[in-house]
């Protein structure tokens, strides 16, 4: 006869074997985990114990003249001078760790190269002193990341070696650069950000090409602007972090809510429910070449008037005058005095 104690007591037996079996297979994948990841590069920012093995960034010059060159124009060889860097590596060796030994027995092996390192040691690296930021925290979980794209594929860290202000159609000089020609291009970028991205990314190249389309390639905007391409929580690595549309809003400020009317289309999808984000053959950037197209794709009922008697008779569709619907629903994206929309 089975009694309640006999139940009782092979459920746990049970589910202690489902716990062990769960145990165990953590700790192997852990395991292989460990065996088949990379290893992280060093963190060479820190000093050694040894403060005589570090020779400075001048005696790197004699070797590596034109990396020298690059690197002083950078704010990478300007560390020593901050009171948080005092008792730091600085300079070359606070990457390539001390050098030493490579100086004096002119081995390549004595000092840290990152010629062989993956994308992602290399990454590493750079975190051991860029984590901490907000446009850096999220870089590990980023398409970037995963897809074996690290630092140094979009920066240089001795320097762009092109002229900060080269004009172009697809060139953007920072402010900084204009100010001070001889310094290194903004954020230490291999050539302008534009050109940067796009090199990847070409589909959205031709998406700017279109008739109406948002000025990246004339240097009005970059891609960063709505884009953080060190990785993010939402979609595309958009910097949506304060709501659906915050990346559009706050240039199309008139569109900015929040309104006693809302249009819940905008609402709940946002802005790209209407409008190609990069760019459009039709005005506005829209997805459609006319408005009603857009608006008959949720308002259904105005093509069915025997199904919703309550559509007013100046909706007709096959009359040129009430085909346009923001004719008189000027206020489309949300209004604080009207339900309709109306102005």
């Amino acid at each position: 006869m089975i009694t309640r104690k006999l139940v009782k007591a092979t459920l746990l037996g049970l589910w202690a074997v489902i716990l062990a079996v769960w145990l165990v297979y953590g700790i192997q994948s852990r395991a292989v985990g460990t065996l088949v990841s990379e290893p992280e590069a060093p963190e060479a920012a820190e000093t050694s114990a040894n403060q005589d093995d570090y020779v400075g960034s001048e005696s790197c010059k004699a070797c590596h003249e034109d990396q020298f060159k690059g690197f002083s124009k950078t704010k990478h060889s300007q560390l020593a001078q901050l009171e948080d860097w005092k008792d730091k590596a600085t300079g070359c060796e606070s990457c390539h760790g001390p050098g030493r030994a490579h100086i004096e027995e002119a081995d390549p092996t004595k000092i840290i190269s990152f010629k062989d390192k993956s994308p992602k040691q290399i990454s590493e690296n750079c975190l051991s002193c860029h984590a901490g930021k907000e446009d850096h925290n999220q870089f590990r979980r980023s398409e970037h990341y995963r897809n074996n794209i690290g630092c140094t594929d979009c920066h240089s860290a001795h320097g762009a070696t092109n002229h900060p202000t080269q004009v172009g159609s697809i060139t953007y000089p920072a402010i900084d650069s204009e100010d001070n020609p001889g310094t290194a291009m903004t954020k230490m970028l291999k050539v302008s950000e534009p050109q940067l991205c796009l090199s990847c990314h070409q589909q959205a190249k031709a998406q700017f090409s279109q008739p109406f389309h948002h000025k990246v390639l004339e240097g009005q905007m970059n891609c960063s602007d709505c884009h953080n391409s060190h990785g993010g929580f939402e979609v595309k690595n958009a910097r949506l972090s304060v709501g659906a549309d915050a990346v559009c809003v706050k240039c199309h400020t008139d569109k900015q809510g929040p309104f006693v009317y809302e249009h819940l289309p905008i609402t709940v999808e946002g802005c790209a429910t209407c409008h190609n984000t990069h760019g459009s053959t039709n005005p506005k950037m829209l997805k459609r070449n006319q408005v009603r197209q857009l608006c008959l794709e949720c308002h259904t009922e105005i093509l069915q008037p025997d199904l919703a008697p309550g559509v007013p008779s100046f909706h007709r569709q096959d009359e040129a005058r009430t085909q346009n619907c923001t004719v008189c629903h000027v206020r489309i994206h949300g209004s604080n005095t009207h339900p309709a929309f109306f102005r």
